[in-house]
């Protein structure tokens, strides 16, 4: 459904009217497309307190020219800070620049990972936090702000330059911890062709037959991966005709019968490179008139059947070294959401799934396990919530409009690339920064 409002700002009495009322002004967000790949200007390298890490062979692969004048992102290199007294030159950086940040531009801020045995500087990092997610909910026109926390600029490319780029457009505060760049199995830092990162693996998706699913198909196979649709039986034309245009191919099943697993690595004989945990289903109602039907249809889809087709799948060895397990968690599941404790739930155990399983994921089978959280998405579902409800969902987020699917498609191919290994065990909000939750 079309967002009325963010087109009525758009106009010059739009402006004028939302403004003197003091409402939202939320600003159209360069996404990518074939068109226009790239944001549009340059980029800002900017320094706090001392810093050994060498950024330069990394921003010159982002595409981005440098640029002093309006740039069109930012990057802030905050490594070095340990103490309160080198904030300020946080504060000294940033302060003459971020008015003149074009719309629909990045800021990213460089963190170090807190020391535990150096409290001070754990303080001054964790205060970049607190910057963050801030600057992110008043910078306004589209732009965003984030936190990488790393040690090695290598390793943190593909991340660098997801969140430098119109791929990012609504993941906004949020704080990503990127560790070593190697692949587990070999030790060898991993490269992938730069337009098709996926060239020659196998994504399988399931709930693929709309939505958001779909989306992530569609994306996944834009980056070359040869993608496998899976949805429920009833969803079957559904599943082919979206696997007939990708070049993929259908698989009907139920997720959450036992035998699930079996079947999806008797169908993939080849093995699996990335596993993306999508179906789901809501059966909203309060908790004092939920009958236990509704409670567990829903804990059923969107985790037990994730728990027992990872479980089954890493234990047949279908996924291969390298692979990279995602799963759909929800800012529902972060903050909780009226109606929906059973939706929360489940969501929330996909976190507790990602955080427990990721060390002994990637050390074991050399497989990363990630979420990604979307908050008020364009679909069909939310289409169908009443008119002021959905309002309130689109507007309760720093970019004041809600996400689509693309944006969720686009962070679960992030992370998905064969140059993501550093980034394990991360649940990534794209909610556009939700007043709502961490």
């Amino acid at each position: 459904m079309a967002d009325r409002y963010l087109r009525f700002v758009g106009t010059a009495p739009g402006r004028f009217l939302t403004r003197r009322l003091g409402l939202p002004q939320p600003a159209p967000l360069h996404r990518w497309s074939p068109q226009r790949p790239a944001l549009v200007g340059g980029l800002l390298h900017l320094t706090a307190g001392k810093t050994d890490l060498d950024l330069s062979p990394v921003l010159a692969r982002t595409g981005l020219p440098k640029s002093a004048d309006a740039p069109a992102a930012v990057i802030l290199d905050a490594t070095g800070v340990r103490d309160v007294e080198t904030l300020a030159e946080v504060h000294a950086a940033l302060h003459p620049v971020v008015g003149s940040v074009a719309r629909s531009g990045r800021v990213v801020v460089l963190g170090a990972p807190l020391a535990p045995a150096d409290h001070h500087q754990a303080a001054a990092q964790q205060a970049l936090e607190g910057l963050v997610r801030s600057l992110g909910k008043e910078i306004g026109g589209g732009r965003t702000v984030n936190l990488v926390r790393l040690t090695d600029p290598p390793a943190a490319e593909s991340t660098l330059r997801f969140l430098l780029s119109p791929k990012s457009a609504y993941v906004s505060g949020q704080v990503i911890v990127v560790g070593a760049g190697v692949d587990a199995d070999t030790g060898a830092e991993v490269t992938a062709d730069g337009d098709l990162p996926l060239a020659g693996r196998t994504a399988l998706v399931t709930g693929g037959a709309r939505g958001i699913g779909e989306a992530v198909a569609e994306t996944l196979a834009r980056d070359g991966a040869h993608v496998v649709v899976l949805d429920v039986p009833q969803a079957e034309e559904d599943a082919r005709r979206v696997a007939e245009r990708l070049g993929g191919s259908a698989l009907t099943l139920d997720i959450t019968a036992p035998d699930a697993g079996a079947r999806i690595a008797a169908a993939l004989p080849d093995g699996l490179d990335v596993l993306v945990h999508n179906a789901g289903i809501t059966r909203d109602r309060r908790l004092v008139n939920m009958p236990a039907e509704r409670w567990s249809s829903v804990l059923d889809v969107n985790l037990a059947s994730v728990l027992r087709t990872t479980d089954a799948l890493l234990d047949a060895g279908t996924l291969r070294r390298g692979g990279r397990i995602l799963a759909t968690a929800s800012i529902a599941g972060l903050a909780g959401n009226a109606g929906q404790t059973n939706y929360g739930a489940s969501k929330a155990g996909v976190v507790g799934l990602v955080r427990s399983l990721a060390p002994r994921a990637l050390a074991e089978h050399g497989v990363t396990v990630n979420a990604v959280a979307p908050g008020f998405i364009e679909t069909r579902m939310t289409a169908a919530i009443p008119l002021f409800i959905r309002e309130a969902g689109r507007r309760m987020n720093s970019l004041a409009q809600g996400g689509l699917p693309a944006d969720v498609a686009e962070t679960t191919a992030w992370l998905a690339h064969p140059a993501s290994g550093a980034v394990n065990g991360q649940v990534v909000r794209v909610c556009g920064q939700s007043l709502l939750g961490a």
